[in-house]
């Protein structure tokens, strides 16, 4: 996925990384934490949906004793994907260079997160991933394991793309790219948003590069995943790869305009 927009060692510029939370109390302190012994200079913002074990609260409080923390509070649950694009407007409008993704429950590990922004210097977003050399997942279940594969191939097959994981939920995306993304006509949430952003920065022509990262699943509280959002995620990949396949064939077979030189 060479981009002719992509240059190489461009230096990096000011980093937020967007923490979504719901109910993640007893993480959200730990992963902030964590985050800032790797890289000390970099901010966060807490995009809290109204959970109602307090963890807005904890993080206002985290907010008013440490100025690289933020927080968004949201008055309801409106999905992952909401919260993402929600934390995307606030950076760009506050003048961040990167924006990274990143969960708030551990399974992403900060430490992996400057092996990412190296890696972004000659690229326009890198994805974090399980599925390249190098990459794992650790204590997942394997009917977890079995859907993430599954929608990952699934997605190479109907997208076209090589991307090996393209559904992870750790990435770095370059300013300039979030604003080229339409993000206000982002409605897909869950594993599906992640496809839909990356495949977005595809077609766009940006560079897209893959590092290799240890997923380890959540110790405290539950997993946000559910039926709904595989479903989505399916129809929509679907669509897109329909609608892809489509263009290539009207590509095909539109007539070619004659050439000639005149006499």
């Amino acid at each position: 996925m060479a981009d002719q927009q992509a240059q190489p060692d461009r230096e990096l510029g000011p980093v937020l990384v967007v923490i979504p939370t719901y109910n993640e109390r007893d993480n959200i302190g730990k992963i902030v934490k964590r985050l800032h012994a790797a890289l000390p200079k970099v901010h966060c913002l807490v995009v809290d949906d109204g959970s109602p074990d307090g963890t807005g609260q904890l993080a206002d409080e985290m907010a008013a004793a440490d100025d690289r923390v933020q927080v968004m509070h949201r008055t309801e649950k409106a999905g992952l994907g909401a919260a993402y694009v929600a934390g995307f407007r606030w950076a760009l409008e506050h003048g961040y260079d990167v924006v990274v993704e990143m969960d708030a429950d551990g399974s992403h590990a900060p430490e992996d997160l400057p092996r990412l922004l190296d890696a972004l210097r000659d690229a326009d977003l890198v994805l974090g991933s399980r599925y390249v050399p190098g990459g794992s997942t650790v204590n997942w279940p394997w009917h977890r394991q079995l859907i993430s594969r599954g929608g990952n191939v699934f997605s190479q097959v109907a997208l076209g793309t090589s991307v090996k994981d393209i559904t992870g939920g750790f990435r770095a995306f370059r300013a300039g790219v979030l604003r080229r993304l339409k993000l206000d006509t982002v409605a897909s949430q869950g594993y599906c948003f992640q496809i839909d952003l990356a495949w977005r920065t595809i077609e766009l022509g940006h560079r897209v590069v893959e590092v290799p990262i240890t997923f380890t699943e959540r110790e405290i509280g539950e997993s946000k995943m559910s039926g709904n959002i595989v479903r989505e995620a399916l129809l929509r990949v679907t669509k897109w790869g329909m609608r892809r396949r489509y263009t290539q064939l009207r590509d095909l077979f539109a007539p070619r305009p004659k050439t000639g030189s005149k006499r």
